[in-house]
């Protein structure tokens, strides 16, 4: 599902910030990426999503290259930062309704999807709100809601667990579970070392 081959990422001034990493994520597995502040988790992941350009390598997703055919990457893909930007001026079911848009998902698919996931993170009752009212944590269900509205092979996720409450843990982990189950995959980042045990099919460490 995701194959990362030697890729490395040099920024202005010479900081290395990754150098030759290699991975894998096959279909049906959640793989955990730990590393120190620094180590290069969120420049890949980044790199993985199609938002920063690298210098080195080659990151395929569902067989089609981040480079050669972002679109095809990105269709198949969902990407969710430590701090989604989100558009503040709407309400959530206008940006959710945005997002379903932009990946052209079917009006009675989405307003299904939108129900399914905005009730199972608690959100449901808000979406009439504008987002600039919402929490840390009600911004980030939100762009997890948002994120699953296509039904994505691959769910990349930057630190996905930070903001969210118990309730809203167990949920998503179930929901990381049924993609896999279904055939797709989950890369996440996390500084959480018990979650990454019990969770992960298999983790990947850089240094």
């Amino acid at each position: 599902m995701l194959e990362i081959r030697n890729f490395s990422k040099t920024y202005k001034g010479g900081k290395r910030a990754v150098d030759g990493l290699s991975l894998t994520v096959e279909p049906g597995h959640i793989v955990g990426f730990i590393g120190h502040n620094g180590a290069g988790k969120t420049t890949t992941i980044r790199a993985v999503a199609g938002v920063l350009d690298f210098d080195e390598g080659e990151i395929r997703i569902d067989g089609h290259s981040i480079r050669r055919a972002p679109i095809a990457c990105k269709k198949v893909t969902a990407y969710v930062p430590d701090n989604p930007d989100l558009y503040e001026y709407l309400t959530g079911i206008q940006y959710l309704n945005f997002i379903s848009d932009v990946f052209e998902v079917p009006l009675a698919v989405r307003k299904r999807r939108a129900a399914e996931y905005a009730g199972l993170f608690e959100i449901d009752k808000n979406l009439g709100d504008t987002i600039s009212s919402y929490s840390h944590g009600m911004k980030q269900k939100l762009a997890l809601t948002a994120a699953l509205l296509h039904s994505p092979k691959l769910l990349v996720l930057d630190e996905p667990f930070v903001g969210l409450d118990p309730v809203a843990v167990h949920a998503f982990k179930g929901v990381m579970r049924e993609i896999c189950d279904e055939g797709g995959a989950v890369f996440f980042s996390t500084h959480v070392l018990d979650v990454a045990e019990k969770l992960c099919d298999r983790v990947a460490i850089i240094r």
